[in-house]
């Protein structure tokens, strides 16, 4: 997941946590596929309301929806955002 939000994206901070533990024996987690939690900021995001960011991680993971990924939990800022 980081190379393909890295290589789509340019991240200037990118962190993926992988949260599956916190999710053992729920019925999501049953086909094998992991929870995770991704904090980006990206310049990519400038001029994206909130939506518009979550749709460009969204397309940026693409297959690995179906794949690896159950939940995807998104943070996503500009660098002007993160201070």
């Amino acid at each position: 997941m980081r190379r393909v939000l890295e290589a789509a994206l340019a991240p200037q901070s990118l962190q993926v946590e992988d949260e599956s533990h916190l999710h053992a024996g729920h019925a999501g987690a049953a086909d094998g596929r992991g929870h995770f939690r991704v904090d980006i900021i990206s310049p990519a995001f400038v001029g994206m309301n909130a939506i518009a960011r979550h749709r460009a991680v969204y397309a940026a993971v693409g297959d690995l929806m179906t794949t690896d990924i159950h939940a995807l939990a998104i943070r996503a800022r500009t660098p002007d955002e993160a201070g």
